[in-house]
């Protein structure tokens, strides 16, 4: 099972119950191809090959090219996925968790490397206002699809 770095300068985890089935939920997260259409913070996003691991996805975020690698799969369960971008290290975790009719979505981001020893504080603002985004879209689309 893969984690973040728990050592990494920067770490943000935050949370959100979504009101709508599991099954949608995690189809929306997971279809990586799709997520500029829901996610307004993603100009693109391109899954090469299925979703598993060792397979990439390309990216483009807050005029960033990220190119993110799958490392683990468990259906409607979790995704973890991770990489280099601008000399940040990133390692993202992603569980999802049915309880009744709701989904509780748990979402935590490490980035290390020189940039976020350089400008620790900043950094991590700006991953938690992009992870704060990225949550409230998920949910959004999905309560509006459900």
């Amino acid at each position: 099972m893969f984690t973040i770095d728990a050592a990494a300068p920067v770490i943000v985890r935050l949370t959100t119950v979504i009101d709508a089935p599991l099954e949608l939920v995690w189809a929306l997260h997971t279809d990586i191809d799709a997520w500029a259409d829901w996610n307004t913070d993603i100009d693109q996003a391109r899954l090469d090959g299925p979703l598993l691991p060792g397979n990439s996805f390309h990216w483009k975020t807050h005029g960033m090219d990220i190119t993110s690698t799958i490392r683990e799969v468990v259906p409607g369960r979790r995704l973890v996925w991770g990489g280099p971008a601008l000399g940040i290290e990133g390692v993202h975790v992603w569980t999802f968790e049915q309880t009744g009719s709701q989904v509780t979505v748990r979402t935590e981001e490490s980035w290390s490397g020189a940039p976020v020893d350089a400008a620790p504080q900043q950094l991590g603002q700006a991953l938690e206002q992009s992870l704060t985004a990225w949550l409230a879209c998920l949910k959004t689309r999905a309560e509006q699809a459900g």
